[in-house]
């Protein structure tokens, strides 16, 4: 099973951007997609997180200006960022649950990290 991450960039404040993850490979079920974000001064805290049952979680810092989305039948998901801020400056993981083909268990798994640098 395999991430591929997607979109980031450099923004201005107030700007948008879009980040998108695949999830490929011998999957048997996804129970949750998210993005986690990661800075030197912070370790890795989680941003958003859609859970198979349609439910959504955000932290506090991102609520009414991030909108996570998750294709079940694409297995893909994205992350929609609006009125961007300088502190949103980070890096961004995508994380999925999922219980491979032939597994017993789920396990998390994780894309690589895309840079969103937010900055006038």
């Amino acid at each position: 099973v395999q991430l591929q991450a997607s979109g980031g960039g450099l923004v201005q404040p107030g700007g948008s951007l879009r980040l998108s993850c695949a999830a490929s490979g011998s999957i048997s079920s996804i129970h949750a997609m998210a993005w986690y974000r990661q800075t030197p001064e912070i370790l890795r805290e989680v941003v958003a997180i859609f859970n198979s049952d349609g439910t959504t979680y955000y932290a506090d810092s991102v609520k009414g200006r991030f909108t996570i989305a998750w294709d079940n039948g694409a297995n893909t998901q994205s992350l929609q960022m609006n009125d961007l801020r300088p502190e949103d400056t980070a890096v961004y993981y995508c994380n999925a649950v999922i219980t491979p083909l032939g597994a017993t268990q789920f396990s998390h798994f994780w894309g690589q990290g895309t840079q969103v640098t937010v900055s006038s």
